[in-house]
């Protein structure tokens, strides 16, 4: 089978990451990635050997920065079969009327909504629901968290409702347009926050409500997350409904802070420092009649790059069971 072409819109902190783990598929390439300005990224993405394009206008640009590019991103998407959308948050549903002239099929992050695709997407959760659809969104680092925890014990325990209370990242350890943060954040001060409803985009039966604060780190988000079950259980038995999850990731040895986990990531090799699996406290996991209770830290930069490669190959019909295409992602990236 030909593999799957794979234009990346956009090269930022998501884009990037998607680009290099489609280039470490076996059924899929990347054509292309995308960038607006020739900057330090851009001048990345070219010593790493990706063919940029850009807005026509910009080519020159590009080429006076010793960056030549291969052409217009309109030309990026027509040589595609799909294109992964990894622009700012609202800049994709500007892009989606360019994907539809073309008929090209489309993902986008989790930055947009729900009605951009009327799909949204979790590999453990939904993954047989998107073979051969033309329109997905992967949801939010923090939403593929909780989809990850939720979805096994819902189906081994059934779930009478979940309530996460998400302490998160101010801001990617890269951006600096906010500057340095001396605050504890209410996000927002209404509850729920929308990482709620948006895991109901994936599991719509799921009785959830969370709530988020924004603190000054940069690292991970943490969560804290209690799930009442109808089913009596052990943390034992939470503990190996958890084992048998590729990508959660159990944490222990006296680590105790989100700073530990990606000194982990560094010491492991991986790149960029990314911790692509949910990485849950083991000690945290509590269960107190019918309810449970846990710790789990997400690394927002990573977490959602293995869905964006399984939604491809969901998409391309390139594999129709998830749990084969869960495992040769897992594989390729090293996880």
């Amino acid at each position: 089978m030909a593999k799957a072409k794979v234009a990346v819109n956009g090269y930022g902190t998501i884009g990037k990451r998607v680009a290099d783990a489609v280039r470490a598929q076996d059924d899929m390439e990347v054509v292309g990635i995308s960038k607006t300005k020739p900057n330090y990224e851009a001048a990345v993405a070219h010593q790493m050997g990706y063919d940029i394009y850009c807005p026509a206008e910009n080519i020159g640009a590009f080429e006076k920065a010793g960056m030549p590019a291969a052409g217009s991103i309109e030309e990026m998407l027509e040589k595609s079969d799909l294109v992964v959308d990894c622009t700012p948050g609202g800049v994709g549903e500007k892009n989606k009327p360019m994907y539809e002239k073309i008929g090209l099929k489309a993902i986008w992050q989790g930055g947009e909504s729900h009605p951009i695709a009327g799909f949204s997407f979790n590999a453990a959760s939904n993954y047989e629901e998107a073979v051969g659809r033309d329109l997905t969104r992967v949801v939010s680092c923090n939403t593929t968290g909780l989809c990850r925890v939720i979805t096994p014990i819902d189906r081994k325990l059934g779930i009478k409702k979940v309530r996460a209370a998400i302490t998160r990242r101010a801001v990617d350890p890269n951006d600096i347009k906010k500057g340095p943060v001396n605050a504890i954040v209410l996000h927002p001060v209404k509850i729920p926050s929308h990482h709620g409803p948006d895991v109901q985009s994936v599991l719509s039966h799921i009785n959830i409500t969370t709530t988020a604060l924004v603190v000054p780190t940069t690292l991970m988000h943490l969560h804290t997350v209690n799930m009442d079950v109808n089913t009596d259980c052990t943390a034992e038995d939470v503990k190996e409904i958890f084992s048998s999850q590729s990508r959660i990731r159990f944490i222990g040895d006296g680590i105790t802070s989100t700073a530990e986990i990606i000194e982990v990531a560094r010491d492991i090799g991986r790149p960029r420092n990314d911790m692509w699996e949910n990485c849950v406290w083991t000690e945290s996991i509590t269960v107190t009649e019918k309810e449970i209770y846990f710790f789990m830290a997400i690394h927002q930069e990573s977490i959602t790059i293995p869905e964006n490669v399984d939604a491809i190959r969901a998409m391309m019909e390139l594999e129709s069971d998830g749990m084969k295409s869960i495992e040769k992602t897992n594989k390729s990236l090293g996880m």
